[in-house]
């Protein structure tokens, strides 16, 4: 698979943009407590945890999804705001990206209320001309529907000159089944791991990386 010079580059956030697993752990660990269910550890967390709330919770927690969704919400609510992190040079790299010519996005199965409050909170608004989580489309990734939906107003239909980062195998899929650019993101082992099989036009391990190749293919500051 070859980088095809972007017209739109849509983001994942959780873990691609933002460090978000230790949040996501305390609060996915005191919803288990609430429904009577067995923690789990960091790592299955890390492993897990890929789908949105109506597409994964269901399974998890039965006819009472909702009231654990809730409850995960309100946990995680608690305390993301003033827990927030950035990855490492995230800021850097999205500032290099020449947005007058390359419409800029995130997709994430993240709530997209949640979502919208984290841009703010990190007063990254202006980075992005689409902002679309879980809930907002129809269907949530690995569906197309967010995918369309953030780019409806752009003029730009998906395809090969849409990159689309991310860190999940979820993330691939929605690439794939929209017919955009896969990039995988992450410092991590593709062999042997959930990655293996999927295709995808590169893995940058971190945001100097990622820049690198923006500024490689786009131009760029």
């Amino acid at each position: 698979m070859t980088l095809t010079r972007p017209r739109a580059i849509l983001f994942d956030w959780d873990n691609t943009l933002v460090d978000t697993w230790p949040l996501i752990h305390r609060a996915l660990n005191a919803t288990m407590r609430h429904m009577e269910h067995p923690e789990w550890t960091y790592e299955k967390v890390r492993s897990t945890v890929k789908q949105s709330m109506r597409d994964s919770f269901p399974g998890l927690f039965g006819s009472r999804w909702p009231e654990a969704a809730q409850f995960y919400q309100d946990s995680y609510r608690g305390m993301h705001l003033e827990q927030l992190q950035a990855l490492p040079e995230a800021a850097s790299m999205l500032e290099a990206i020449p947005r007058k010519h390359i419409f800029v996005g995130i997709v994430s199965n993240k709530q997209g209320g949640t979502l919208r409050k984290e841009v703010t909170h990190l007063m990254w608004d202006h980075y992005f001309s689409a902002l679309v989580g879980a809930s907002d489309a129809t269907a949530d990734k690995p569906h197309a529907d967010p995918v369309l939906l953030a780019l409806k107003d752009s003029g730009i239909k998906p395809g090969p000159d849409v990159w689309f980062i991310g860190d999940t195998g979820v993330d691939l899929e929605c690439a794939k089944n929209t017919g955009c650019t896969p990039i995988l993101f992450g410092d991590f082992t593709v062999e042997g791991t959930q990655f293996e099989g999927f295709d995808f036009a590169a893995h940058v391990r971190d945001h100097v990386a990622l820049r690198a190749l923006i500024q490689f293919n786009c131009g760029g500051r």
